[in-house]
């Protein structure tokens, strides 16, 4: 369905164009079916490193100590924005029963690396720091992200961990980019072309985001290789049909092997960007409900 949508719409590869234009037909693509309705949201502008940055607040119901997941969206680093994620999101809430906090960061090329690594840490500190406002336990608190967002997410458990915390509870993984370095994967090749998200596409991505090859090594742009002992429990999504398929596999063996409880679930027959597509696949709804269910046993 995802795919043959993208035909009729015959969209420009990604590659044939600037980001900018790129941005403008990602982000004003509008949703098909109505979000999934919540308790409250609340878009607030906290301070961040590269000035003012602005997260929405997802509430199911009200409380005074939920639990809290930091959402780091997906969109290559290039574009995305919180709205893109809305739907995902507030169903993410309800079926957590957790308060989620999206994280609108600043996005290349314009800010390249390590920009929204910045962002994302300063956003999860912020809201720790704010526990009794926001009306969350800051003692329970998650990271979670889609693609580059879930690359953010592994990235911001690490950086928790090494520089004096808040503390990370767990982390949820969907399709994440861990290691910029791999894209020449069995997976990259396999499913280099049509599946929505080519290998050209993710090259084009990395480029823009780290201009500078070198950065692709380091532990703060690609979590594959970070120290990953100590890391809290996490759930990883892939799909099959996705040139990031491997990259999600490798970086769950490499958690199980540094002793990390790990659960890897692979959705067969599924492709990139399948998670955010709430009410039109259903596979998206499981796999929120998965990603649910594992944060409500560790949070």
């Amino acid at each position: 369905m995802i795919i043959q949508a993208a035909i009729e719409l015959e969209l420009p590869a990604l590659t044939t164009l600037d980001p900018v234009t790129a941005r403008e037909l990602y982000d004003n693509r509008t949703a098909l079916v109505a979000p999934p309705g919540i308790h409250e949201t609340r878009d607030l502008t906290i301070p961040g490193p590269g000035g003012d940055l602005v997260i929405r607040i997802y509430t199911p119901a009200p409380s005074t100590d939920a639990p809290v997941v930091m959402f780091f969206h997906g969109g290559g680093w290039v574009f995305g924005t919180i709205d893109t994620h809305d739907a995902a999101c507030r169903l993410l809430a309800n079926e957590a029963r957790a308060v989620v906090v999206s994280v609108d960061y600043r996005l290349a090329p314009e800010a390249p690396y390590p920009a929204a690594v910045d962002d994302c840490e300063a956003a999860t500190r912020w809201v720790v720091d704010n526990a009794d406002e926001l009306g969350i336990d800051p003692s329970r608190v998650a990271v979670s992200g889609d693609s580059a967002g879930g690359n953010l997410a592994a990235i911001v458990a690490q950086s928790m961990r090494d520089n004096g915390g808040p503390k990370i509870a767990a982390q949820a993984l969907i399709y994440p980019a861990t290691d910029l370095t791999l894209t020449d994967s069995d997976s990259y090749i396999r499913n280099a072309e049509g599946y929505i998200l080519t290998r050209d596409a993710m090259v084009w991505f990395i480029d823009h985001y780290t201009p500078n090859p070198v950065d692709r090594h380091a532990p703060r742009c690609s979590p594959f290789f970070g120290s990953l002992a100590g890391l809290p429990p996490t759930i990883i999504i892939t799909a099959e049909y996705d040139p990031l398929l491997d990259d999600g596999t490798r970086f769950a063996e490499a958690l199980t092997a540094a002793g990390v409880p790990t659960e890897l679930v692979e959705y067969e027959g599924q492709i990139h960007s399948f998670f955010t597509q709430v009410g039109l696949v259903d596979d998206s709804a499981d796999a929120i409900q998965r990603i649910a269910a594992f944060l409500t046993d560790n949070l």
